[in-house]
């Protein structure tokens, strides 16, 4: 069979599929993609060209960086599509491209925002030829999966070296992306990050990723910590160090539970920039998006504007009228992630119930040690504030045992088996509800209180 037949027949199938999935409400945002893929194994190679993309990859942060980049591409006027359910294996990559491809491999859209998992970007990136390559940070995550760390980066780092021409957004702050821009890849790059300046400067943390030099193997010095091993590292021995970001937050105006305020610098100047979500770890989202699409020529103005208007969803800070006061589900994936999100809540004023949910199925990670290395001690301070505590998953059992070594009363702690059972008690609750799953379990809890309070599809 030609190939060109066979790229048609492949796109025929993915659609045909994805159409009987979404009748039965499964999604079908990877499995299309994957028999495509088996009829024509070099699809996207086919359906990327002539389609300007900029790929997203990186430990944490990938979706809600998309998200940003979506509505800085919505604002300017751009016909894009992005693989927003977050499928992003080659699979879920290839079955976003054939849905807007015609039959004979044209895809009718211009422009892709493509989020890409760290350890697919090795085989995606050559045939994706994306135009930029944002890459927001690498922790440790998922072991069973990944392996170590370094792993990762050289998984990116392989992947990059497919698309040469491609621009690299890296995060000056992040000793192990910085890797990358060396004399092995020839990409221009462009840096982002958190200055000095911002204000930032958390405490080392007690176990980090990246203690030491992956140049010469010496212990990073540090001029300022922002979160984990991400701040103003430098080797005292080779002289490896933070690179000067061009986009930079410069200052912290102010923070609440839902949004900040910053001082941005950019090559334009600076400006006073509103970013439509809390903590630390989203100001890195938000330079990162803005890094890429004012790289790619998009308006500043327009890219500073839209962070402060874009909504995130599917777990990522998403918000649900669920209870009389509302719920918060906020992903967690890794100990660096997780401390984020919980040094999030210690910031919170009100008293709150918390929700964790822990699962080990291949999505999440089948090693859940990682709880241990996650700084659930910081809400040993809030224990008057939490006024119950449900614990549900696969692994519900171990997260009780975890909260309660980190000095939460066993007492204040329910188990709830089963996602139904756990949304319709969250519905009951009169106080702010905080859920904390891991990536399995967000998606069948977030399924169970969408039916409660309504609400889109994951796909959606």
């Amino acid at each position: 069979m030609h190939f060109s037949v066979r790229a048609s027949f492949a796109i025929l199938v993915c659609r045909l599929l994805r159409l009987v999935s979404r009748i039965l409400h499964r999604g079908g945002t990877a499995m299309p993609g994957r028999v495509a893929l088996r009829i024509c194994p070099d699809l996207l190679s086919t359906l990327s060209r002539g389609v300007t993309t900029i790929a997203v990859t990186g430990t944490n942060g990938k979706t809600t960086t998309c998200r940003m980049i979506e509505e800085i591409f919505q604002n300017s006027g751009l016909d894009y599509f992005a693989n927003r359910s977050g499928a992003n294996l080659m699979s879920g990559i290839v079955t976003e491209f054939a849905m807007h491809a015609n039959l004979s491999g044209h895809v009718k859209k211009q422009y892709a925002v493509i989020e890409c998992d760290e350890g697919a970007a090795r085989t995606v990136f050559g045939k994706l030829r994306p135009a930029a390559v944002v890459v927001t940070n690498l922790f440790r995550d998922q072991l069973d999966r990944y392996g170590e760390i370094t792993h990762t980066l050289a998984n990116i780092r392989e992947g990059i070296s497919g698309c040469p021409d491609a621009l690299l957004c890296l995060n000056a702050d992040c000793s192990l992306t910085s890797s990358l821009a060396d004399a092995s890849l020839p990409n221009r790059v462009v840096w982002y990050g958190i200055d000095s300046t911002a204000g930032v400067n958390e405490a080392p943390p007690a176990l980090s990723d990246a203690s030491y030099c992956i140049r010469c193997k010496h212990e990073y010095e540090y001029d300022y910590h922002t979160y984990a091993h991400l701040g103003g590292f430098r080797c005292p021995h080779c002289g490896y160090r933070r690179h000067e970001a061009e986009f930079a937050v410069t200052g912290i105006l102010g923070m609440d539970e839902n949004s900040s305020r910053v001082r941005f610098r950019g090559p334009w100047g600076e400006d006073d920039v509103t970013v439509n979500l809390p903590a630390v770890y989203n100001l890195y989202n938000a330079a990162a998006a803005i890094c890429g699409c004012v790289s790619c020529g998009l308006q500043p103005e327009i890219c500073m504007d839209s962070v402060g208007r874009f909504s995130c969803g599917f777990g990522r800070m998403e918000r649900f009228p669920l209870g009389e006061a509302g719920a918060c589900m906020i992903l967690v994936k890794n100990p660096a992630g997780c401390s984020q999100a919980l040094h999030y809540l210690t910031g919170t004023k009100e008293p709150f119930v918390l929700a964790a949910c822990l699962n080990d199925r291949p999505a999440d990670g089948t090693d859940v040690s990682w709880i241990w290395d996650a700084d659930f001690e910081s809400l040993a301070p809030l224990a008057d504030r939490i006024r119950k505590i449900y614990v549900s998953g696969d692994r519900g059992p171990d997260m009780r045992i975890r909260l309660k070594y980190a000095g939460l009363p066993d007492a204040s702690i329910t188990l709830v088996e089963r996602p139904d059972e756990l949304a319709a008690a969250l519905g009951r609750e009169t106080l702010p509800v905080y859920i904390l799953p891991t990536y399995t379990a967000m998606v069948e809890l977030r399924s169970a209180v969408i039916r409660l309070c309504g609400g889109n599809e994951f796909w959606e």
